[in-house]
């Protein structure tokens, strides 16, 4: 789809299609508190890092990042407002494609993708009506107000915990469907609650139980899910690398 064809599946006075995913990749890579170089913008958004320059000049002309040639772009008031509604707009979406429709998690993100940029602010609230106006999307991300507000959650990767604790999954990464497929079948979902059984380092292997499963699976199986813990060890005070950040 070449640039015309973007603009044209965008609502009626929202920014161009280019626009919302730079902005939305700039504020996923923490450009709201901080500056990101153009190099991890390049990466994020899979396009050649000359072309990432040219635009992020663009953005800063029109107000919607502060840009550092050299160093990276951080995002405005402004920037950071129009971020949080395309993240809402396809948080909504995904949770709308799941509850609604019976789509599974594992493909709704691409779905959404497309959708975002096409969703007026008067759809944005219809859909957060109909769905009770929600904190979370499948994959447990938090959604933004309709102010733009967004939870902020002190959440460790599940690798980082160890044997006898328990934790709670809050999110998965949704940029693989495979993943997401493996993460379902396992119970690996958020909400479901982990017991970490055995850890053997050289193996990589962590033991887990999820219900009544015994699990079996290396960090590069955990990688992509957020948690936090619930409860001390037994018999421990809860330290460790799931009681603080």
């Amino acid at each position: 789809m070449d640039s015309d064809e973007q603009d044209r599946t965008r609502a009626p006075g929202q920014p161009s299609r280019a626009v919302q995913d730079y902005l939305k990749a700039i504020h996923s890579l923490g450009g709201a508190e901080q500056v990101v170089s153009p190099l991890a913008i390049a990466a994020r958004l899979r396009v050649r890092a000359p072309s990432v320059t040219g635009m992020l000049r663009r953005l800063a002309d029109a107000g919607w990042i502060a840009y550092e040639p050299g160093a990276g772009a951080r995002l405005t008031a402004q920037g950071i407002a129009e971020a949080r509604r395309v993240i809402r707009r396809h948080r909504l979406v995904e949770l709308f494609l799941t509850r609604v429709l019976g789509l599974d998690w594992s493909e709704v993100d691409a779905e959404a993708e497309a959708l975002e940029h096409a969703i007026s602010p008067r759809l944005e609230q219809a859909l957060a009506a109909h769905l009770g106006e929600p904190l979370e999307d499948p994959h447990g991300h938090p959604i933004p107000t309709r102010e733009g507000a967004i939870a902020r959650r002190d959440l460790l990767p599940l690798s980082a915990f160890r044997a006898g604790q328990r934790v709670v999954i809050r999110e998965a990464k949704d940029d693989s469907p495979e993943r997401l497929r493996r993460w379902q079948t396992l119970g690996l979902v958020p909400g479901a609650t982990v017991a970490f059984l055995r850890h053997q380092p050289l193996d990589d292997l962590f033991e887990i139980q999820v219900g009544d499963r015994v699990v079996p699976v290396g960090s590069e199986g955990l990688a992509g899910l957020l948690g936090e813990l619930v409860g001390p060890r037994p018999g421990g005070t809860g330290a460790g690398p799931g009681a603080a950040k």
